[in-house]
């Protein structure tokens, strides 16, 4: 199965992707304009087909892992969704408590790549949990685009308060040493940022994949640590760092950010044509190395 990457396709159809899977246009308007940029012979179905995920690619860590132990783990969220289920998984010999990564989903709910970058971290030697937004709609639904609509359902600060309720489930944990750190990607890097907001207290190391930036007023509330990945063609995420640089330094949090060139929104997601392997390899090395220095 021969690998599509970003330099297949026109910048401009990529930008109109982005919109789509974001929400921002419908599937309607999506295949209206992006018929002035298709090749002879291509079309709009034919573009949506190559850009969605495919999870054959989504597996680095397999489910039966010997190194891990992976359990299906249900907990309360009492101010948002109530019964939320989701990923928990940790190295499989544990001689100490050890640090634990929550990691949050994009827009579409947990699937399979998101399943697999919480086997990574247990590989690390984290315990780490992926809850699933869509649980009180039933979970992911077995597809990106069921799982957007399903999302855009659901409340946005429910939401917010079921990642709360998991962070917090987090640190009290039987084998976990009490330090937390968040990793998110698009929807879930920019609720990476607001936990780093809203529970400074339980939150000790952040890191949101191209997320976007809480308001400039609640910057100073901060008191985890930062490591902030960018794509230097995300104009839409981009557009939002400058302001919030100028905040972070003006409340002394302390923060390293990082803007991979010539990469698009999504690439570390290793199931999209939008994945480059270069910046997502340096990009998670960089993530495991923050965690380790600033959880453990």
């Amino acid at each position: 199965m021969q690998r599509k990457t970003a330099l297949d396709f026109d910048q401009r159809v990529l930008d109109l992707y982005d919109d789509y899977a974001h929400g921002r246009i419908s599937r309607r308007d999506f295949s209206q304009r992006v018929s002035a940029f298709l090749a002879t012979g291509l079309t709009a179905e034919s573009i949506l087909t190559s850009l969605a995920p495919n999870y054959a690619f989504a597996q680095q860590v397999p489910d039966d892992d010997s190194r891990i132990y992976s359990e299906t783990f249900r907990y309360v969220s009492e101010r948002g969704g109530g019964a939320i289920s989701g990923l928990l998984t940790r190295p499989t010999q544990l001689t100490a408590k050890i640090p634990a990564v929550l990691v949050i989903h994009e827009n579409r709910g947990l699937n399979p790549y998101i399943r697999d970058v919480a086997r990574r971290l247990a590989v690390e030697g984290f315990l780490a949990l992926a809850p699933d937004a869509l649980s009180p709609l039933g979970g992911y639904p077995g597809n990106d685009d069921e799982g957007r609509v399903l999302q855009s359902k659901r409340p946005s600060g429910e939401m917010v308060e079921d990642f709360i309720a998991a962070a917090e489930t987090l640190k009290t944990h039987p084998s976990s040493n009490g330090k937390v750190g968040v990793v998110g990607f698009c929807f879930g890097g920019g609720m990476a940022n607001e936990l780093a907001v809203r529970i400074p207290e339980v939150i000790d190391a952040a890191v949101p994949f191209y997320g976007r930036q809480p308001a400039v007023s609640d910057v100073p509330k901060i008191k985890a640590s930062l490591l902030l990945h960018y794509a230097e063609l995300d104009s839409r995420i981009n557009e939002g760092w400058p302001e919030y640089e100028i905040a972070l330094k003006a409340a002394q949090v302390n923060y390293e950010a990082f803007t991979y060139p010539g990469v698009n929104h999504g690439f570390h997601n290793d199931t999209t044509p939008r994945f480059d392997e270069a910046a997502a390899r340096i990009a998670w090395q960089r993530t495991i190395s923050f965690f380790k220095k600033h959880l453990i």
